[in-house]
């Protein structure tokens, strides 16, 4: 059986009424039915109540990305400016997900405001508009930005700590990856460490130090051009062969009885 994997939602309003809808972009579906190789279980954003029910019937966790900002209540920031969209229900969620997974050992891949997530769970902090900072890259997207080469398109390079993870993948110590975000990790949580850096400093890849399973985290989108880039492509495949792992060990009492 494929291992489950659990895609975490945001809460959008849909329609003419606006109605609140819990949903992960279709990217996150297919990446997962393709070169993860498991089953996507959409979560809602439904809150803390749901961390203990459906963690221990998951394989797998990928955090997603979103328009909108990890509120600054959780890492003791400054407001957001007005305007900038917020999803309460969604940080109120994830934050205790994400302790739980990795404190289980549940493989964990954490993607843009999912890499944001980890790192304000674990303790970080995050600075809220990386372009208005001095010295520092416009790593954002227009708010208008459609589907298009912009979210495949590669920004700037990443540079990558030897011997990490992605550094092995890629063979070398240096990958150009897309860039849509305005958030970006300010203060590293104690548990994280760096492992890939922008031109700019900004930190864009980390893993957890002290994790008994896979738990990693990227600032860009590989789930956008895993078709076309190796590189993408072989993380996605390391964390889906890390839930299949997961899964087999999760159903030996079930084959012992």
């Amino acid at each position: 059986m494929k291992p489950l994997i659990g895609i975490s939602c945001c809460v959008k309003a849909f329609g003419i009424f606006a109605t609140p809808n819990h949903a992960a972009s279709d990217s996150y579906v297919r990446v997962t039915l393709g070169p993860v190789g498991g089953i996507p279980v959409l979560l809602p954003a439904a809150g803390e109540a749901l961390v203990p029910e459906i963690l221990p019937r998951l394989d797998g966790l990928i955090l997603t990305g979103s328009r909108s900002n990890v509120c600054p209540d959780f890492y003791e920031g400054p407001p957001h400016a007005e305007g900038t969209p917020e999803d309460i229900a969604r940080d109120s969620t994830t934050l205790p997900l994400i302790r739980a997974a990795i404190a289980a050992g549940l493989p964990v891949l954490a993607i843009c405001r999912g890499f944001q997530e980890l790192n304000v769970a674990l303790g970080g902090s995050l600075d809220q508009r990386i372009q208005d900072l001095p010295g520092r890259l416009d790593h954002s997207t227009p708010s208008d930005q459609k589907y298009g080469p912009i979210r495949t398109a590669k920004a700037h390079g990443v540079r990558l700590a030897p011997g990490s993870l992605l550094a092995t993948i890629a063979g070398h110590c240096e990958v150009p990856v897309n860039s849509l975000h305005n958030q970006g990790i300010a203060r590293l949580a104690p548990r994280l460490v760096a492992e890939g850096w922008a031109p700019d400093g900004t930190i864009e890849a980390v893993r957890v130090r002290d994790a008994s399973g896979f738990a990693y985290g990227v600032q860009w989108h590989p789930e956008y051009d895993w078709e076309t880039d190796a590189v993408s492509r072989g993380l996605l495949e390391n964390f889906g062969r890390a839930a299949e792992a997961w899964a087999a060990r999760r159903r030996l009492p079930q084959a012992a009885e």
